[in-house]
C-alpha cells in the first residue's frame, strides 16, 4: 500500500515537472518569436543587418557596374592637324594552366611552347630561349605568365600581327593610352600622360607635363558608368535592363603651333644637336603681330611614344629654366636709353674696358676699337658701350624700364612650371652688368614678350600658345585666342630706331651678325654671348662655356616674325657660334618668308623634308624600293619577306638621305652597319631591343657581331665609329 502511494506521488511530481518545463519552453518560444518578429520588422524597415546595407549588397551581387571611360580630348595644331590623341596599347600574357578551355571546349593554354616562343620572338624583343623560360614557370600551379617590360605597351599593329598567328593561350589586355603621331614634335611643350594605375585596364590617364598637364581637367572629361543585371555566378542576364550614365568627353585644345614650321624647326634642331652636341638648344618662332607661337622646340628632348630620352629631358626649358640672356638684352638697354631721352648716338666713348664698382668690365674684343660713337656700340655688341648707356640713364631709370618690359615677372603663358627670373641689383657693378644681360635671369618666353614691344610700335604682346578650346559635346568654343597687349614700355618712335639698329647688326661691316644677312630678306638681329655662372662662384671659362643666342625680326622694319634661338655649351664647337646658329636661323627664316609659295627646283634639298610612309606589312622588296624613291637610306634586320617594324615611324618628317631601319618577320639577323651614323645605330638598338655600346664618333667601321649572324642570343653588341 505504501509502495503504491509512493509511486503515485512520483508520478504526480513528474507530471508537474513536465508541466513546468512545457510552460518554460512555451515562454521561451514565445519570447524568441517576439524577438524574431521585432528583428525581422526592423530589417524590413531599415534594410540594414549588422551594419550592412542589404539593398546595396544585393545590388552589388546581382548588378555589374562598369566604368565608361570618357574620351580624352585631342591636342591639335592651328590648322586642326593632330598632335596628340586617344589611343590603345596592349599587354600580352600567356595562359599556362592546362585546365583552361575556351567556350567551345578547345584548349586555351600554350600547347606548343617551342612554336609559341619562336613565333613571339619575331615580334617581341626577346629571344626564343628567353620566351621558353617565361612559358615554363617554376610554380606548376601558376595560371598565366607575362613577359616583363617586353610584353607591355604593344602597338595595335604588333598586337594584330601576333593575334593573326592564332596561338593557343596567348591573350591581350587593352589599356587606354595616348598617341603622338608626329613623334618628336614640340614634345616638352605638348607634354605626355601617365596612367593612374598601370595595371588597371579601366585606369584613367593624366597629363604630367606641358599642355597635357596644364589642361588636364579640360582634356579628361567625365567618366560614365554602365549597370547590367547578372546571375549568382556573375554572368550577364539576357535582355537585362541596362542603366547607363553617359560619359562626357574631354575638350579639344587647339595650339597656335604651325605643323609645317614646327616640323622644320625639329629637323634643324636635330641636325644641330647631332653635329655640335649642345647641352641645351631652344628654337622659337612667334608671330610678331599677334603673339602666337608657331614653333617651339628644345634639345635634349624625347620621343613621347617610346619615352626614349625622357630621363634627360624631364621639363619644358622654355618656361622652367632661367638663364642670363647675355647681349640680346642690349635690345632693351638701347630701347630704354633712347626712350628716356638719354641717348646721344654721336657721343664718343673709349671701348675695351671700364671700371665699375671696383670691377673691370670688358668688351668681347678686349682691346676694344678705340674711341667710337655710341651709335656703334649696339651693332658691335660692346659691353662697355651699354654700361655707358646705363650710367647715363641712372640705375633707377634703367630698373624702371626693365620692370616695364616685365623682366622678373611671369608671362603667365598657359604652361606649367614657369619661373619668374630675377634681377641682381644690389651693387653698382651688378647694375652695370644687367645692361648687357648678366646679373639678370629670364626665361625664353619672357624675352620673346619683351622683344615684341620693338616689333609692335612699343606695344608689348603676350606670347600665346593656345588658339582655342572646343567642347566636343556641344561643338562650341569655350576659350579662344585673343591678341593681348600687356603694356607699352617704349614709344613707337623708339621702336623704329631700335629696329634700324638691329638691321645694322647684319649690314654694317663691323656688325656682329653679318652671317645672318640673307639676300632678299630684310632681317634685323641681335647676337648674344652670355657667361655661365660657376657653381664655385664667378663664371665658367673656356671657349664653349657660354649661352650663345640670336634674336631676329623679319622683316626688321615691319616684323611679321620674331625668331629666338639659344644654344648652351656646344661640346663640338667646330664652327664659330654665329656660324652654328646661322645654320638654324637662316634656313628657318627663308622657310618663314617663303611659306605658302611654291617650291622651285632651285630650293636646296636640305631645306625639304620627307614624310615617312607606313611600311608595316609591306613586302621587304617593295619597302626598299619605296625608301629608295624617297631619297632615303635603308637598313634591314632579319631574313623575312615582310616588314613588321620600322624606324622612324609612319608620319614622321626626316631630311633626305636619312636612314630608315626595317625589322622583318624572319630570324633577327645582324645587318652590315658599315657607314651607319651613330643616330642610325641608336635606331638599330631601339628596334631590336638589344644592348649596343658605341665607341668613338662619326660612322661605323667595325662591329662585334658579324653581318648575317642571328642576334637573339648575341648579348652585348659593340660598334666602333670613326670620323671620315
Amino acid at each position: 500500500m505504501k509502495m503504491s502511494k509512493f509511486r503515485k506521488l512520483l508520478k504526480n511530481k513528474a507530471r508537474r515537472n513536465h508541466y513546468i518545463v512545457g510552460i518554460l519552453i512555451l515562454i521561451v518560444t514565445a519570447f524568441s518569436f517576439i524577438l524574431f518578429i521585432q528583428r525581422f520588422a526592423y530589417i524590413s524597415v531599415s534594410k540594414q543587418y549588422d551594419g550592412v546595407n542589404l539593398v546595396k549588397r544585393t545590388k552589388a551581387k546581382y548588378e555589374k557596374v562598369t566604368k565608361v571611360n570618357a574620351k580624352r580630348g585631342d591636342i591639335l595644331d592651328v590648322n586642326g592637324d593632330m598632335i596628340a590623341g586617344d589611343s590603345t596599347i596592349y599587354n600580352i600574357y600567356a595562359i599556362v594552366d592546362h585546365k583552361s578551355k575556351t567556350a567551345a571546349g578547345k584548349a586555351d593554354y600554350v600547347v606548343d611552347k617551342e612554336k609559341t616562343a619562336e613565333t613571339l620572338s619575331k615580334y617581341l624583343p626577346l629571344s626564343k630561349k628567353q620566351l621558353i623560360k617565361y612559358l615554363s614557370p617554376k610554380n606548376k600551379k601558376q595560371y598565366q605568365v607575362e613577359f616583363g617590360q617586353a610584353g607591355r605597351n604593344l602597338s595595335i599593329e604588333i598586337k594584330r600581327k601576333i593575334a593573326a598567328q592564332k596561338l593557343p593561350g596567348i591573350h591581350f589586355v587593352e589599356f587606354p593610352s595616348r598617341s603622338y603621331p608626329n613623334g618628336v614634335f614640340a614634345t616638352n611643350l605638348v607634354g605626355i600622360t601617365k596612367a593612374d594605375n598601370a595595371n588597371d585596364q579601366n585606369s584613367n590617364i593624366s597629363g604630367v607635363m606641358g599642355i597635357e598637364k596644364y589642361f588636364n581637367k579640360l582634356l579628361s572629361g567625365q567618366d560614365g558608368k554602365k549597370i547590367t543585371k547578372v546571375d549568382f555566378n556573375g554572368n550577364e542576364l539576357p535582355n537585362s535592363r541596362v542603366n547607363e550614365k553617359q560619359s562626357v568627353d574631354g575638350s579639344n585644345v587647339y595650339l597656335t603651333l604651325n605643323s609645317k614650321i614646327q616640323q622644320y624647326a625639329e629637323i634643324l634642331a636635330q641636325e644641330t644637336a647631332e653635329k655640335y652636341e649642345p647641352k641645351n638648344l631652344q628654337i622659337l618662332v612667334m608671330n610678331a603681330k599677334t603673339g602666337a607661337i608657331e614653333a617651339a622646340t628644345q634639345r635634349p628632348t624625347f620621343n613621347p611614344t617610346t619615352g626614349k630620352g625622357l630621363s634627360d629631358s624631364w621639363r619644358d626649358t622654355l618656361v622652367e629654366d632661367q638663364f642670363e640672356p647675355g647681349s640680346v638684352m642690349k635690345i632693351l638697354t638701347l630701347s630704354a636709353s633712347i626712350d628716356s631721352g638719354n641717348y646721344d648716338p654721336d657721343e664718343l666713348y673709349k671701348s675695351g674696358s671700364v671700371e665699375v664698382g671696383g670691377r673691370t668690365i670688358s668688351d668681347w674684343n678686349n682691346a676694344g676699337w678705340g674711341y667710337i660713337p655710341l651709335s656703334e656700340a649696339f651693332p658691335r655688341s660692346s659691353n662697355v658701350g651699354m654700361v655707358k648707356l646705363e650710367e647715363k640713364m641712372g640705375s633707377k631709370t634703367w630698373m624702371k624700364y626693365m620692370k616695364r618690359f616685365n623682366i622678373g615677372t611671369k608671362t603667365n603663358i598657359p604652361l606649367p612650371g614657369e619661373v619668374a627670373g630675377g634681377i641682381s641689383y644690389q651693387h653698382t657693378s651688378d647694375q652695370a652688368m644687367t645692361s648687357f644681360g648678366q646679373s639678370v635671369n629670364v626665361n625664353t618666353i619672357q624675352m620673346l614678350q619683351a622683344f615684341s614691344a620693338i616689333a609692335n610700335g612699343g606695344k608689348m604682346i603676350k606670347p600665346q600658345i593656345i588658339q582655342k578650346v572646343v567642347n566636343v559635346n556641344t561643338g562650341k568654343t569655350t576659350q579662344s585666342f585673343k591678341r593681348e597687349v600687356v603694356g607699352q614700355p617704349i614709344k613707337s618712335s623708339t621702336a623704329k630706331k631700335v629696329q634700324k639698329a638691329m638691321r645694322q647688326v647684319v649690314t654694317k661691316n663691323y656688325g656682329t651678325g653679318l652671317v645672318y644677312n640673307i639676300p632678299g630678306i630684310k632681317v634685323g638681329v641681335k647676337t648674344g654671348t652670355a657667361q655661365i655662372a660657376s657653381p664655385n662662384g664667378g663664371y665658367l671659362t673656356g671657349s664653349n662655356n657660354y649661352i650663345f643666342s640670336v634674336a631676329g625680326m623679319i622683316p626688321y622694319d615691319d616684323p611679321n616674325y620674331i625668331v629666338y634661338i639659344t644654344m648652351r655649351q656646344p661640346q663640338k664647337m667646330t664652327e664659330s657660334p654665329e656660324k652654328i646658329l646661322s645654320e638654324v636661323f637662316n634656313p628657318l627664316v627663308k622657310r618663314l618668308v617663303n611659306q605658302g609659295k611654291s617650291q622651285t627646283n632651285s630650293t636646296q634639298a636640305g631645306s625639304q623634308y620627307v614624310e615617312v610612309p607606313g611600311l608595316l606589312d609591306k613586302s621587304t622588296n617593295s619597302a626598299l624600293s619605296k625608301i629608295k624613291d624617297l631619297n632615303l637610306q635603308s637598313g634591314v634586320i632579319g631574313t623575312g619577306n615582310k616588314v613588321v617594324q620600322q624606324l622612324p615611324a609612319s608620319g614622321e618628317k626626316v631630311m633626305p638621305g636619312q636612314r630608315m631601319v626595317l625589322l622583318t618577320n624572319g630570324a633577327m639577323t645582324m645587318p652590315d652597319l658599315t657607314g651607319w651614323s651613330k643616330n642610325d645605330v641608336l635606331k638599330f638598338a631601339e628596334i631590336t631591343g638589344k644592348q649596343v655600346t658605341t665607341k668613338g664618333d662619326g660612322y661605323v667601321v667595325k662591329q662585334s657581331v658579324s653581318s648575317g649572324h642571328v642576334i637573339n642570343d648575341s648579348g652585348k653588341i659593340i660598334v666602333t665609329l670613326k670620323n671620315k
